[in-house]
């Protein structure tokens, strides 16, 4: 009986005990639960809300880019697509071939389509095409039973109206690249475009605008159910208004044809830029629904480099369109006056080496202005003994050359102005007298842009440090007279300057246009010719070899620069023709034409035109 007793107590003290433990249990699970489902109840509702719903962004309308009177260069237009969800497709290449059946897909788009696939979750729809027409959208709809994770779509896509007349300035719109989606997440939506090049690249941030959001219900992994309310839509991206004319961006585009080269026009008073014309060109939507390689590499082969902006990125011997300013540095300086004179009998020698003119039989003697007028090589030689090439090269510095305007278009480059520090930084070696002598009639090693070109034009011609403008803002008020500093040069050196570029237009200088109607707005300018390859003295003795004589690339660079009219300056013209030959014969009529025009514009409303053949009678400067 005790051992019994003994027994049942223990027992009951086991059952005590556990039973203790089991109402601690059950007391720290239900309060644990108090504490999840009351205490921490909102923190838990909201995470598995958050499980439940997901946040989808919607992608923004692009901002529109217009010229200076409201047309548009870049806007959006409706885009027949085709999209692939993957993880519906049976298998990915199999439908992908099917596909291209339908839509061609080359080998550089195939290869797109596979890295977008791989780097994102394969419920994510895939761009496979776009930019489709009706009648290949409408096969892809009927073919749509047959190819399971395809799905057509008709959405916004970015347009440029005008094509290649704009390219070089607003640049295009393409897919993004790995690094642009690590950065926003707009650019993982399918379709969506991102500013590559051009104006379009730097304000994208202004032109892509704010995405809206929608709500939607997904399962555990991350696919969408349905949308639920409320519904945010996106804000556009603001509208980007420029200072060219399209009308004379047009004509000018037409007047260059398939020459090489760059036209800058711009407003004298208002530093406002009219054109900016780089030829040849390409179609930037090509770019935008995905270029082929066969149009890619026919880009990148034309040696005439159809992807550069010539007016920006092309850098090139100013040649003799420099000599009105090296007339200013060499009045300025003392070491010529209007009436000092030089005879030219086509040569000049210096030590054992000889500079000859661009006239074989010299000019014979001449003043300042007639050198000038007559682009004679031979005087501006004897200014440059006299003349140190750091006093040129300030002046030709305050002019604009070597400067940077950033009118945000890619690649703009700066030029080259050397001196005597420059090259012993660069290449440790003193400067020589035979040297200046070449920067006089800008060889040697002096680079400038079409666009440095036109703001020295401009300077020149109002007396101004003018300053290039491209984008109108807003805020500021394009339209209206700039108060530019005036230029830290004699009013009166800037007046003989002026007159020695009105001679040149005249009779008996290098650009007269015996052709030009008498009605015609009064010019002033200046002709250049810049040498790509070197003379040798044997070639000289038996004759120099005519440009069109020679192969493309060998030819002179044919430059002009010019403004009008003389009377009140409102047009700045420069214009490069590479491997154009004579500036007077190849660049001058150009320059003639858009001034012209540029004129006739601002007087009346632009008339659809064609632009009539540039090839005038000219004096030629060889």
């Amino acid at each position: 009986m005790a051992r019994e007793g003994l027994r049942y107590q223990t027992f009951s003290r086991r059952a005590f005990l556990l039973a203790g433990a089991q109402g601690l249990a059950v007391t720290a699970l239900g309060g644990r639960l108090y504490y999840l489902s009351v205490v921490e109840g909102e923190k838990y509702k909201l995470r598995a809300e958050r499980n439940r719903v997901a946040i989808r962004l919607i992608a923004p309308e692009r901002g529109e880019i217009l010229d200076r009177y409201g047309r548009k260069l870049a806007t959006n237009r409706q885009d027949f697509r085709v999209f692939l969800i993957p993880e519906q497709a049976d298998e990915v290449a199999n439908t992908l071939v099917k596909i291209g059946h339908i839509v061609k897909l080359d080998d550089r788009r195939l290869s797109r389509i596979e890295r977008q696939i791989k780097r994102q979750r394969k419920f994510v729809p895939v761009t496979v095409a776009q930019g489709l027409d009706w009648a290949t959208f409408a096969k892809v709809n009927v073919a749509v039973p047959e190819l399971p994770g395809v799905v057509p779509d008709a959405g916004r896509s970015r347009f440029y109206p005008s094509g290649n007349e704009i390219a070089h300035l607003v640049g295009y719109t393409a897919s993004p690249n790995e690094d642009d989606v690590a950065l926003n997440p707009l650019y993982q939506l399918p379709g969506f475009k991102v500013g590559r090049q051009g104006l379009e690249r730097r304000y994208e941030d202004r032109l892509r605008g704010s995405a809206g959001t929608r709500r939607v219900e997904v399962n555990s992994v991350g696919r969408e159910i349905r949308e639920l309310p409320p519904r945010q839509e996106a804000d556009p991206g603001s509208n980007l208004q420029l200072t060219i004319d399209l009308a004379l961006q047009k004509y000018t585009i037409d007047l260059l044809g398939e020459k090489a080269a760059g036209v800058v026009a711009m407003d004298i008073r208002t530093g406002e830029i009219l054109t900016m014309a780089s030829a040849p060109t390409y179609d930037p939507n090509e770019f935008t629904r995905g270029i082929s390689s066969e149009n890619w590499n026919a880009l990148l082969k034309d040696p005439r480099k159809p992807l550069i902006n010539k007016c920006v990125t092309g850098q090139y011997p100013p040649g003799s369109t420099i000599k009105p300013v090296i007339a200013l540095a060499a009045l300025e300086h003392g070491v010529v006056k209007p009436e000092t004179e030089y005879y030219c009998n086509g040569r000049h020698r210096l030590g054992n080496h000889t500079f000859n003119c661009w006239k074989p039989g010299g000019h014979g003697r001449l003043d300042l202005l007639g050198a000038i007028a007559h682009s004679c090589d031979v005087y501006f030689y004897k200014v440059a003994e006299d003349l140190d090439v750091d006093n040129i090269a300030d002046m030709v510095s305050r002019f604009g050359l070597g400067d940077l305007f950033d009118l945000g278009i890619d690649g703009e480059k700066a030029g080259m102005v050397p001196d005597r520090g420059w090259k012993r930084a660069v290449l440790n070696q003193p400067w020589h007298l035979g040297e200046t002598l070449n920067i006089s009639i800008g060889q040697g090693a002096m680079l400038s842009t079409p666009l440095q070109l036109a703001v020295l034009t401009s300077r020149l011609a109002s007396g101004r440090r003018i300053f290039p403008s491209l984008v109108s803002l807003p805020g500021t008020d394009e339209s209206k007279m700039k108060a530019f500093d005036a230029m830290d040069v004699n009013p009166l050196h800037l007046r003989v300057a002026r007159r020695g570029m009105e001679m040149v237009t005249e009779r008996g200088g290098t650009a007269h246009d015996y052709r030009r109607p008498k009605s015609a707005a009064k010019l002033a300018g200046k002709s250049g010719t810049a040498q790509v390859r070197r003379i040798s003295k044997e070639e000289r003795l038996e004759g120099v070899i005519h440009n069109d004589d020679l192969p493309w690339n060998m030819r002179d660079h044919a430059l002009f620069i010019a403004y009008g009219p003389v009377e009140d300056p409102e047009i700045a013209v420069s214009v490069l023709v590479q491997h154009g030959g004579g500036g007077s014969s190849v660049a001058a009529p150009i320059a003639r034409a858009v001034i012209d025009k540029a004129l006739e514009i601002r007087h009346a409303p632009p008339a659809e035109e064609t632009a009539p053949d540039a090839a005038g009678t000219t004096a030629e400067e060889a």
